[in-house]
Formats: C-alpha cells, structure tokens, sequence
C-alpha cells in the first residue's frame, strides 16, 4: 500500500475504512521510536522523574546518617580560613567518638600533605572507623581517555583509615540523578563499615532523594566539637556522621558551587543539595534498595506500542464526550501508572513517548473525523471573534440564526463592583501610567478570577468597576447564592492582593478596597445595540439598583451590599444584618438592604448571635428618635463586630442629619 492509499484511507468515512484507527496507531509509533533512542530527548524523561519521584517517596524508617556541616556558623566559631587546620579534624574524630558516632565519614579530599604535626594529630586520630573520600579524576588526551585516581595521603591510610571515591556523573543538564556504580565508592565504605552489604547498582539506577537540602538531620561542625554542651546527650551515639561542606551562601543554583548539585527537588526549592548530603542520600538508597532502575529501551518501545493501539481502541468508534472523558482519563493513567510502577516497583518507565503516543493517536482521530465542522466553526469565529464575547461566538458558530439583535426577559442577580479611592490614585500615578495600568490590571485580574469561579458572566470593565451576572446565557438555579459567594471572594482576593503588593513594595505600596452592590430581579438580557455593532448585556431596574447599591456601600462602610431579592434568596446561607431602607424606583415603601455579617455556620458564635438581636433594636431606636438609647447599643455592636465600626459612624451622622 502506498503513501496516498493510507492517506486516502484515513480520511475516507467512518465505513469506508474500519482499519484506520490502528493504521493511525501504526504510524505514530514508527515515528516515535526512534526518538525514544535520540539521547537529549532523555533530559525530557528525566525532568519528568524528578517531577514524579518527589511524590510521596518512598523513605527509609529513619535516616542513615547525621550530617556534620561544615556551614557559616562553624567558620564563624572555628575562627579559621578554608581549608581548616587538620588538627582541628583530628578533634572533630576524637569529639565523634567519644560522644558514640560508629562510623565517622570525611567527604573532604586529604590529597596532599600539609602541616606536618597537623597531618601527624590527624593520623593519629585516624582508624578502620574512618572514611576517606577519594576521586577518579578523568582526562580525555589524543589517544584515549585516562582515569586517575586521587587517594587520601598515605600516612592517613596506612592509619586505618578507608579511601571511597565520591566521584559522581552528572546527565547533561548538570543534575545529579545517577547512582554511582563503583564497588568502592564513597557511600558504599560507610555502608559496609557500619555493617552491611554495598551492592553495585544496575547501569543507569537513579537515586531517589527524599526532600530538599537539609532533609537529613544536620549539626553544625563546630557543635560536633563540643556535643556535650552543644547537642542533646546520645544524638551521635551508633549513628553513621558524614562531614562536608554545606554553606547557605553557596547553594544558589546559579553558584556554581563545586560540591553543591541540582537535584529532583530543585526545581521546587530552586537550592542545590550539598555533595555530603547527596552521599547520605546515597548511602539509604543502597541499604534500602530505593533507588530506581529504567526499564530498557526495548520495553519503553513496546510500551509506546501498547499506548498507541490503547488510544486507537478507545477513540475507534469516533469522539463524543464520553470518549473524550475516557481519552483524558487514559492519559491520567498512564502517567499513574509510571508514577506507581516507580513509587511501589522501584522501575522507572518514562510516561513522555507513551503519553505521546497516545495524544497522537487522539489528536489525529479527533482532526479526521472533525475536520469539515471545525472548518465551519472557524469560519464563523474568525468572522465574528473581533466584535462578541468568546461564548457568544460560540453560541453562533452553533446556531447562526442567533445573528439578530434583540433579548428575552429573565431573572437575574446583577453584581457592581467598583474600586474605592481609584481616582485619588491616578492622580498620584499619573506621571506613571505603565505602573497605574499593571496595578488596575493586576486588581481586574483578582475580582474577575473570583467571579468565574462562581460562574458568572463578566458584563463589562468600566474603568475600575466590574459589572457581571448570573442565570444567562447559561441557567443557574442559585444565581443569588453564587453572586454574593462571587461578591466574598472578590473581598478577600483585594486582601490577598494588598499583602502581595506590600511585600512586593513594602510600606509606600498602594491599599486596594472595593465596593460591592448585589441585586437580584426580572431583566432583559441579549444582544443590544445597533445594526453595526452590539454586545450581549443587560437592561432593567434590577441593574440600575445594583449599581446604585454599590455606590452606597461607601456612603454606609461596608463592602457589601445586597438588594431585598437577593437578601432574601441567602438567608439559609449567610447571617445578615439590614442596613437602612431607601426608596427604590416603582415602590412606594421603601426597600431594606443587607450587608453580610457572617455565613449562617457561624450563628452559634455568641458574638454573631448577639449583634443579630443588637442590630435591630439599635435601627428601630434611631428611627424613633432616641438616638442617646440608640448610643449606648453601639458601643457594645461595636466590640462584638470591628468590621461594621465604620458603618455604625455612618449610620449615626445619617440619622443625626437634620
């Protein structure tokens, strides 16, 4: 079969080519084996393993070791320049000892001699307890590749005193993530010293780290000096101690610290992890065989092939939601399912080709079978996206008769909310408006989320205020409940993001605060305008009210305030309190507004409780004039609810006016 015959026989019908889910399943697994053999595509895997090792791993009962760090706080008590006298390690080994260490590990290279009493006190305090780290240094020359290795001076070992090679290989992103495969290595002399058994890893094992620097217990050197008066009584008693540098200053990622690495977990602590540190790391996986082996490549090609027939049998019938549901739900276990076999096998099987594969599969089905409607649905887009809202352009694309101008009448809840003291800000940003607009935007941003988190439809930005609604285009039972949820959540996202811009700032930066005015009632909603250019908005009473309700949220300090409909359609949910009574248009009485003083699980709070029966005494005595009765209620509203202090001054200058 030729080129076009396969390609006329994937796009041909559902029933004129049965086979073509599998020969599309065919075709992407041939291109995407041999990329499972392209060697930089494996630092993809490989970020793909630091990502999923560190989810729930796998850790040992307790640690291997305690770190002796040689950190800032030890420099600044030793007093001395780098390297430190080597009498002062001997101190250190006879310190260890003495408080119990079993096995005491030096992740310091001693290549060359120095002082000569130093290196006499420090051979003499050596034993067959100590380990020595050495290095396989590797020069690449004209004829070949030459490994040498650089071992403790002689009198240290000839002392007792084991050599293991700290050596490591590094992938090609300069992370640490390979286990190293010598027989002697530096992990592997403190394992056998303290007892047990070192095996070589496989080729490629990864180590499986188990938190960001400083996971493992840690005590600075200058406290090992002194641990009777510095540390707990028996904290190095029978523990394995590895000694090394672990300075703060150096483990930046972009340091370049020689004995600090990238490892799994950089990524989220954006440290590097110190070489002693990652040698106690490698030390538990050996003993407890946590470190992970990659299956072969072969494996990783049959499992790109399974993906891929997997994809091909789910969407062979087409898409539909149910198939889309089934798509995604295969992607999320194939990932699951990599991160199991790594978490409870130890086996780590890369997820990135089979993903591929699988996402290939579908994406080429769904294109085929969707091709011409989508073709149709992007004509009407294009046309149209430059002047309607994203749902309504896609509300055309399915029914083009949609095109006319004109609404229905429905009920609605209408939220207004507007920025407080947005104009005095201007004015002082003026000579900035790049700062002013990334302020408003970063603000529009935060109340936008929290409305569209509730499901509601974004009206317009006007300047500062947000206008939106709920119950259009789409019905919503509890549209009243969901706007003043809407309306709390924009409240605590300006909080959210007056902490932000403080840190970010400090003391001179801007305070945001928002008025919120929340009316439910009978609108016209749909396409209004003229023939040229229209919007899908609303129109009606209930909107004026709740626009003029948010303009009385700061003449009443609050920052809420609901309508009477709305009130009274969230009183199973929200503890509120009435405001005043202002006249509405087409009501003769006048109409009582609410603010929020608590959701209705806080009632039982003596505090809540309390200001619910206060609160309309202190209006009907106001009312009746006896303002010095009235008084003497707000002292104690005020102490039980701080947050409606501002409304109470308010409330008493409202009915104070003559």
């Amino acid at each position: 079969m030729g080129l076009r015959s396969i390609l006329g026989s994937l796009t041909d019908g559902p029933g004129r080519s049965p086979w073509r889910h599998l020969i599309i399943a065919a075709l992407i697994s041939a291109l995407l084996i041999p990329v499972s053999f392209f060697r930089p595509f494996g630092l993809i895997e490989a970020r793909l393993y630091d990502i999923l090792s560190t989810i729930a791993p796998p850790r040992p009962p307790q640690p291997g070791a305690v770190i002796v760090a040689i950190d800032e706080p030890s420099f600044s008590e030793v007093g001395q320049r780098w390297p430190w006298s080597r009498d002062l390690h001997a101190r250190l080994v006879k310190s260890l000892r003495k408080a119990g260490a079993k096995v005491i590990a030096f992740d310091i290279i001693f290549a060359e001699p120095s002082m000569e009493d130093a290196d006499r006190t420090l051979a003499a305090a050596l034993g067959p307890d100590v380990v020595l780290a050495a290095d396989d240094v590797t020069t690449v020359l004209d004829q070949g590749v030459q490994t040498t290795r650089v071992n403790p001076i002689d009198p240290f070992l000839e002392a007792g005193a084991l050599p293991g090679v700290t050596a490591v290989e590094l992938d090609g992103d300069a992370y640490l993530r390979r286990m190293p495969r010598l027989p002697d290595s530096f992990a592997a002399e403190a394992l056998r010293l303290n007892g047990f058994s070192a095996p070589v890893p496989p080729e490629g094992a990864l180590i499986q780290y188990f938190g960001p620097s400083r996971t493992y217990p840690t005590v600075s050197y200058y406290q090992a000096l002194a641990p009777e008066t510095f540390l707990p009584p028996g904290r190095l008693k029978g523990q394995t101690v590895l000694i090394g540098l672990n300075l703060k200053a150096d483990m930046a990622v972009d340091s370049g610290a020689p004995d600090a690495f990238p490892t799994a977990y950089t990524l989220t602590s954006e440290s590097l992890t110190a070489g002693v540190e990652v040698q106690a790391t490698v030390m538990d996986n050996l003993r407890h065989g946590l470190y992970a082996v990659p299956v072969p490549r072969v494996v990783l090609a049959g499992l790109i092939v399974a993906a891929a027939f997997m994809a091909a049998l789910v969407c062979r019938k087409g898409f539909n939601w149910r198939r889309a549901a089934l798509a995604c739900l295969s992607i999320v276990l194939l990932i699951a399912g990599a991160w199991a076999l790594l978490r409870f096998g130890r086996i780590w099987a890369p997820p990135a080709l089979p993903v591929a594969a699988a996402l290939g599969v579908f994406g080429a089905r769904f294109g085929l079978d969707y091709m011409n409607e989508r073709q149709l649905r992007r004509t009407v887009s294009e046309a149209f996206s430059r002047y309607l809202a994203p749902e309504l352009v896609a509300q055309l694309a399915r029914d083009p008769s949609a095109l006319k101008l004109g609404g229905e009448r429905r009920n609605l809840t209408v939220l207004f909310c507007d920025v407080r003291g947005f104009t005095s800000m201007s004015e002082k940003l003026k000579d900035e408006p790049e700062r002013l607009t990334t302020l408003i935007n970063r603000l529009l941003d935060a109340l936008s989320e929290a409305v569209l988190a509730e499901g509601g439809t974004i009206d317009k930005y006007m300047g500062d205020c947000v206008m939106a609604f709920w119950n259009a285009p789409l019905p919503s039972p509890d549209h009243p409940l969901k706007a003043v949820r809407a309306a709390l959540g924009m409240i605590k996202a300006v909080e959210h993001l007056n902490l932000v811009l403080h840190a970010e700032e400090g003391d001179v930066a801007p305070r945001f605060a928002v008025g919120v005015g929340i009316n439910t009632g009978d609108c016209v909603v749909g396409n209004v305008g003229s023939r040229w250019r229209y919007d899908y908005s609303v129109l009606g009473d209930a909107v004026n009210l709740a626009s003029r309700l948010e303009s009385l949220s700061k003449e009443f300090g609050v920052s809420l305030i609901l309508g009477p409909a709305t009130a009274e359609a969230v009183r199973e949910h929200y503890v509120l309190i009435e405001l005043d009574r202002i006249a509405v248009r087409g009501r003769a009485a006048e109409s009582a507004i609410y603010t929020v003083v608590a959701p209705v699980e806080q009632r039982k709070d003596p505090a809540v409780t309390e200001i619910e029966s206060l609160h309309p005494r202190i209006l009907e005595l106001l009312r009746s004039g006896r303002k010095q009765e009235a008084d003497a209620l707000i002292v104690p509203a005020r102490t039980l609810m701080p947050l409606l202090a501002g409304y109470y001054d308010k409330l008493v200058g409202r009915f104070s006016t003559p």
